[in-house]
């Protein structure tokens, strides 16, 4: 009998294993293409799409930033429960995509720029945020962060008010997505930052040299070079970029934005 119940134990502890293993390889095939980051009361995950889009999963938000270009590059994730916007220009605000990737349930976060070009029954869903406004959902502050390029005249690509760029804070993780911007005082003036997304393509936006240095005066812990696509449509040199900031204080980050 006692052999009897040795035996049974093994098959029945072989059984629970294998069922842990396949759940765990359920749960890594879900997230395979999440990259996850810790926080003080658990993690959330990252998603990198293409050029300025990513994807957060944070609590009980899937969070769509700047989506667009082909919807086949979000083929894997659920609707989104919130999509960030930071400019009206077609590489942010793609109404096309967001028609086939968004639901009734989506809300939006946008500058007031934007949340004008949109159809009536998403405006009433949206959250129009002026630069410095401040928006909580759920467990989740984001607040609008100014973005725009020198100098400063109505032929500018990035004129300063319209767009944002956004923090947001969970747990006590802050997260920086740059947006179309230029190395302006109030990103200089961010403190604090444990994530930043930062944009270098030219003659849009900063070259790598200017990205630099602003990332090391703002001292973000971790940085992801992303919308690095030039006008002539060659890409700029992010390694470059990652050996100026040459600081072990912040880690730089190389994802391919351009991969599809």
């Amino acid at each position: 009998m006692v052999a009897y119940i040795c035996v049974m134990l093994k098959i029945i502890k072989k059984f629970l294993l294998l069922t842990a293993v396949l759940t765990s390889m359920t749960m890594s095939a879900q997230t395979s293409n999440f990259e996850e980051i810790k926080t003080s009361n658990g993690s959330i995950g990252l998603k990198v799409i293409n050029h300025a889009s990513l994807v957060l999963n944070i609590g009980e938000q899937l969070i769509f930033v700047d989506p667009q270009g082909s919807v086949d590059r979000y083929v894997d994730l659920k609707k989104p429960t919130l999509v960030l916007i930071t400019d009206v220009h077609p590489d942010h605000y793609d109404q096309k995509a967001l028609e086939l990737l968004v639901d009734e349930n989506t809300g939006f976060i946008a500058p007031p720029a934007v949340m004008e070009m949109m159809p009536e029954n998403w405006q009433s869903r949206t959250k129009a945020l002026r630069n410095n406004q401040v928006s909580n959902s759920d467990d989740i502050q984001i607040t609008a962060i100014p973005m725009y390029n020198f100098p400063l005249n109505p032929e500018s690509p990035h004129p300063k008010g319209r767009g944002n760029g956004y923090v947001l804070e969970y747990d006590d993780l802050r997260i920086y997505i740059s947006g179309d911007t230029g190395p302006i005082p109030e990103m200089l003036a961010l403190r604090n930052i444990d994530i930043a997304f930062i944009c270098m393509n030219l003659p849009y936006t900063m070259d790598i040299q200017a990205a630099a240095s602003a990332v090391k005066k703002f001292q973000p812990k971790v940085v992801y070079p992303f919308h690095y696509r030039n006008a002539d449509k060659s890409l700029s040199d992010v390694d470059k970029f990652c050996e100026i900031i040459g600081n072990e204080d912040v880690e730089c980050v190389l994802r391919d934005w351009y991969a599809n």
